[in-house]
């Protein structure tokens, strides 16, 4: 005879069968028996919030399938300017990079005369350096290294300093690399758990990794009056107010600027090195952008200043910096490919950065071989060189022109404040919203939201809210990439800003 027993552990119930000594977990007075749920999952998966692909992308998911199905809208078409997805938008692949990637997948082209020598060469080179002279074979977890000597390289040319492989790590986009480093980063507990300063506005990856790790986020807030300057003060009062809870020992810096596309100056990446080695922070320097710098501005990477400043902070100070294939003029966000390279990491925690990237067997090696391209592109004497040239020229010019023609517009609109877009592929413009449409929103939603939903619902044109990014109390921004082509994006500029003067308008009377 079965016989079953109940043990009452808080909510849950265990029931044990004597016969064959089974027993299920029981929540509350269900008899679902599932060992996950809500209420035993993992807390900090719950914390994790990713406005970027957040609530609104899928409302204009649904909205494109309603259109499609034949309903009926204001519009005839979503348009998504809430993420930086060049291709997405319509950019076109650079021809040597998926000539070369075309090779390198199906090597029989290698006989087609199709195909220029160099693109053939850079083919064969990559293939010889992968298992089996495949790309479909796993490579060393730290990257291939031939690839590794490359992105080093590469690394010399920009900045004038050496650079070692051994401190190269190949990654799934740079994504992968920032959480990994913040992996090795986070410990402690209670007043003594690691605290990260981020920028805000910041981008979500940082806020939903640190959710997921259970750090404590640390806030520093960019000057918006002063273009979206770092400002030491700042960054003073933030690490100051953290330590009274917990122990910040992280500094992230995101530039060129996301989402805000504010390039930040010589001057004031020296200050940050500074305050770096003073109150002893480990240094994250998020470069993804380094090609999208448009007017007079110019790009400085943190190592280089960091080695132009001499040996007492070049010898001394933690730094990663990370690169991606995703953005500038490539745009190849699907291949994941990218890299970190760490200076003055301790020789016992590099050697656990190493065991912890193994654990993952290693980045896409196609990501990997198109990383290769982007750092050793086609040379002067090479016969792709001209092509390759106008192609990158091109995108950049028109992303140069998109970035000013974004800031000229939205400051024409009354209540639309816009600065400069000095790099990346994003504006942040700050919004003023009528107190009865902030009023409105409180029921559910944050305003900047509830304006970028009635935005979508009534012009088809998917923005991410501020608020996903965050901002400063009492104000509201939102975020939107400038990749459209241009004719579209004039369309897009003019629907919002019809839209933002007749929602003012609505909720002003």
């Amino acid at each position: 005879t079965n016989v079953t027993t109940n043990t009452v552990l808080g909510r849950r119930r265990v029931v044990r069968d004597k016969d064959n000594m089974s027993q299920h977990v029981v929540n509350g007075d269900s008899s679902c028996g599932k060992v996950l749920t809500l209420d035993n999952m993992n807390p900090n998966v719950k914390r994790v919030e990713y406005a970027v692909r957040g609530p609104i992308v899928l409302r204009a998911m649904q909205l494109e399938k309603e259109l499609k199905e034949g309903a009926k809208k204001p519009f005839n078409e979503v348009i998504r300017a809430n993420i930086g997805d060049a291709q997405a938008m319509g950019q076109k692949p650079i021809t040597f990079f998926r000539q070369v990637m075309a090779l390198c997948s199906y090597p029989e082209l290698l006989e087609d005369d199709k195909f220029p020598d160099d693109a053939k060469q850079r083919a064969r080179r990559i293939l010889k350096a992968c298992g089996g002279s495949s790309i479909g074979a796993y490579s060393a977890s730290q990257g291939i290294e031939c690839i590794r000597q490359d992105v080093s390289r590469y690394i010399e040319k920009r900045d004038g300093f050496a650079s070692n492989p051994d401190n190269i790590y190949l990654s799934t986009g740079a994504s992968d690399a920032i959480v990994t480093i913040l992996k090795l980063l986070v410990a402690g507990e209670g007043s003594n758990r690691t605290g990260v300063l981020i920028s805000i506005p910041q981008y979500p990856l940082y806020s939903a990794t640190l959710a997921d790790l259970g750090a404590v986020q640390v806030n520093y807030y960019l000057n918006e009056d002063s273009c979206w300057s770092l400002d030491i003060p700042e960054l003073k009062r933030a690490v100051t107010e953290a330590r009274q809870h917990c122990n910040p020992r992280v500094l992230c810096i995101i530039n060129p600027g996301n989402p805000t596309g504010q390039v930040q100056s010589k001057e004031c990446i020296k200050n940050v090195i500074r305050f770096a080695k003073e109150e002893r922070l480990f240094l994250m320097a998020d470069e993804v952008y380094q090609d999208n710098v448009y007017r007079d501005n110019e790009f400085h990477s943190f190592k280089k200043v960091l080695f132009e400043m001499g040996s007492e902070f070049s010898s001394t100070v933690e730094l990663a910096s990370f690169h991606s294939t995703s953005k500038c003029y490539m745009g190849e966000c699907g291949f994941r490919g990218g890299y970190v390279e760490v200076i003055n990491l301790d020789p016992g925690v590099k050697a656990q950065l190493t065991k912890l990237v193994s654990v993952r067997l290693c980045a896409p090696v196609p990501g990997q071989a198109l990383l290769d391209l982007v750092v050793n592109p086609p040379q002067p004497d090479e016969p792709s060189h001209a092509t390759f040239m106008k192609e990158r020229t091109t995108v950049l010019a028109n992303l140069a022109e998109k970035a000013k023609l974004t800031e000229e517009i939205f400051n024409t609109v009354p209540g639309i404040k816009c600065n400069p877009v000095q790099g990346a592929m994003y504006t942040f413009p700050q919004i003023k919203l009528p107190q009865k449409a902030i009023n409105k929103a409180k029921a559910g939603q944050e305003p900047d939201m509830y304006y970028c939903m009635r935005l979508l619902e009534e012009e088809g044109i998917c923005l991410v809210p501020g608020s996903g990014f965050g901002q400063r109390k009492g104000t509201f921004h939102f975020r939107m990439t400038i990749l459209p082509p241009t004719e579209k994006l004039k369309i897009v500029l003019k629907k919002i800003s019809d839209f933002h003067v007749r929602f003012t308008k609505e909720f002003s009377e």
